[in-house]
């Protein structure tokens, strides 16, 4: 059967507005992901570390209880579980002050072996951070000779700017296992400088077989060698964004997987299909955007399984 692999890291999120907590919550990029995909009964398993404290202790069964595999996650004993507080400002977005306490040993774990057709999720700082860079560059690469696809966003925060220079090759080579890159507007301003999809896709293409590039209002651009297209997104009101880009692409792997499209096909498939990717992403991160959870609902969940 066709798994699904998610690897980054893992927190704990306390969510501010106006200075008051109004949710805490496992977090992490892939790990909203992986939560939303297990809810809709997909068979997925999170790659990670947290420690076996009692944070860690709730993020595991929290994790399990919402049909996540945790057999490949590192609890380590001689730190404590990272946190991140996140502080909502007017428009419902959010900056985040981390916490992060690890142990010398990191990511000490076998690794599964991923076969042709599984899907990988993975990105975020967790995908450059350099002292477990040879580990995930090793597993992503092997999944991808081993003919699984890759989905990468490098969701690359304001705040690692100042590092981009050294950051921007590692960026690239993971750019280049990867059989998909999903980014925002502000990613690839914040790593190439570039102002709109096309800028985008021409600062990539070399290294890149599809690409897709989310625009907040303004839509979603896919760019791959054969097709060139543009959809549009829900106009809402935000409760909350934190999340939203994590549950696009759960929504894109979710399409992907019910679809039964592999790594190859998609440079080649056209609209009719990239539509349906494309509008599944968006589903998940409007879903998202309209409460203060990290991850779909479960009635949505139950909606989602009922139609595909």
């Amino acid at each position: 059967m066709r798994k699904i692999y998610g690897i980054g890291e893992t927190v704990y999120d306390i969510i501010f507005k106006d200075g008051v907590p109004q949710a805490a919550k496992p977090g992490g990029s892939v790990l909203n992901a992986m939560i939303s995909l297990g809810r809709i009964g997909l068979p997925v398993s999170f790659i990670s570390e947290y420690g076996n404290d009692d944070v860690g202790s709730l993020i595991d069964s929290f994790l399990n209880s919402n049909g996540v595999n945790t057999s490949h996650a590192y609890r380590y004993r001689d730190a404590n579980t990272s946190l991140a507080l996140a502080f909502l400002n007017e428009k419902n977005d959010a900056h985040y002050t981390f916490y992060k306490d690890f142990p010398g040993r990191r990511l000490d774990i076998e690794f599964p072996r991923v076969n042709q057709k599984d899907i990988v999720l993975c990105g975020s700082f967790y995908a450059v951070w350099a002292e477990i860079r040879s580990k995930f560059r090793g597993f992503i690469k092997s999944a991808s000779e081993n003919g699984a696809l890759i989905l990468y966003d490098p969701n690359f925060r304001k705040s690692h700017v100042s590092e981009i220079e050294k950051l921007r090759p590692l960026i690239l080579e993971n750019i280049e296992i990867a059989g998909i890159v999903r980014g925002s507007d502000e990613d690839f301003r914040n790593i190439f400088d570039a102002g709109d999809a096309d800028e985008a896709w021409d600062s990539i293409k070399d290294y890149c077989r599809c690409l897709v590039y989310t625009a907040n209002e303004d839509g979603v651009f896919v760019r791959t060698e054969t097709f060139s297209g543009s959809f549009p997104v829900r106009k809402i009101k935000p409760v909350s964004t934190i999340g939203a880009g994590d549950n696009f692409n759960a929504g894109m792997v979710a399409a992907i997987y019910n679809n039964g499209i592999t790594r190859d096909e998609l440079s080649r498939i056209g609209e009719e299909q990239w539509s349906k990717i494309i509008s599944s992403g968006v589903e998940f991160a409007t879903e998202v955007c309209l409460s203060y959870e990290n991850y779909i609902s479960k009635e949505f969940a139950t909606k989602f399984k009922a139609g595909s």
